[in-house]
């Protein structure tokens, strides 16, 4: 519960993120968390996915900007665990109204592969050294 550790993305674009369990339960300045950084991936993905669906469908956008609030707390019989990811967008889309900027962003919601990988199954490869 006290432990503190780092994270780099092998892209060499992020370095040493410090990460810590008081981030996830009381918030600590200067610390993320996995599920912050699932949130980022998630709102990323679903923006290409929505930029992409909008372009194929000949009104591409001018601005997409999306925000993901992953929920994180106590899971029942023990433990932790992810309990939902609430995505937000708001667009700028020329020659589209709301219905159809919905349903693009329904069909993005399943079209992203994020969104599709919480729901897979999982495997760990453990390796002492």
């Amino acid at each position: 519960m006290s432990g503190k550790g780092n994270t780099t993305g092998s892209s060499g674009t992020f370095k040493a993120l410090n990460l810590g369990w008081k981030a996830r339960t009381e918030g600590a300045a200067g610390f993320t968390t996995p599920e912050e950084l699932l949130a980022a991936a998630h709102a990323s993905c679903f923006s290409m996915a929505l930029s992409h669906g909008l372009a194929k469908s000949g009104k591409p956008p001018r601005r997409i900007e999306t925000t993901a609030t992953v929920e994180f707390g106590p899971k029942a019989g023990g433990g932790f665990e992810v309990k939902s990811s609430a995505l937000e967008v708001k667009g700028t889309v020329p020659g589209i109204d709301q219905a159809a900027f919905q349903k693009a962003a329904d069909e993005a919601k399943t079209g992203c592969p994020i969104s599709g990988a919480l729901k897979i199954p999982m495997s760990v490869k453990a390796t002492l050294t």
